[in-house]
């Protein structure tokens, strides 16, 4: 199911995570040359990448929101 990014945070890690309108958390990870995601490094390119609809695995398998 396609949900639109409404946020971003960070994991544990450090890594870049989208938050999905419904409520669920995406890794948006910039890992070249596997993962080509070069928008995720910089405020401006996250920023550009509000709206921008993700397909949600989980939303697919019918599981709840993630916790605040």
């Amino acid at each position: 199911m396609w949900q639109a990014i409404v946020d971003f945070d960070r994991d544990e890690l450090g890594d870049w995570r989208a938050l999905l309108a419904c409520g669920h958390r995406q890794h948006v990870r910039h890992r070249p040359p596997w993962i080509n995601r070069p928008w995720v490094t910089t405020p401006e390119g996250r920023a550009a990448m509000l709206g921008h609809k993700l397909w949600c695995r989980r939303c697919e398998r019918g599981e709840p929101p993630d916790a605040p």
